[in-house]
């Protein structure tokens, strides 16, 4: 079951909208304003990644670095390789 993640363009509010089913109709609108002009956004993930070995191979590689607009950062998440 997802859960999409929007944004009110009138009021700014962001908010969650849980989907049950893939034929599931929701009337999208901000529950603050009532708004009905609304966009879905970028949602910030969280995961839990494990090594059945022990090790730390597994473990994603945080780089952060200083920019022209505050602090970067990249995640290199283990995985196969293309």
């Amino acid at each position: 079951m997802p859960i999409y993640e929007f944004r009110c363009l009138a009021c700014n509010h962001c908010f969650e909208l849980l989907s049950v089913r893939k034929d599931d109709t929701q009337e999208m609108k901000c529950p603050e304003c009532e708004g009905q002009e609304v966009e879905r956004v970028l949602s910030c993930v969280s995961y839990v990644m494990g090594n059945s070995s022990g090790g730390d191979s597994a473990k994603p590689k945080i780089t952060s670095k200083s920019c022209s607009g505050g602090t970067c950062g990249s995640i290199d998440i283990p995985g196969p390789s293309r």
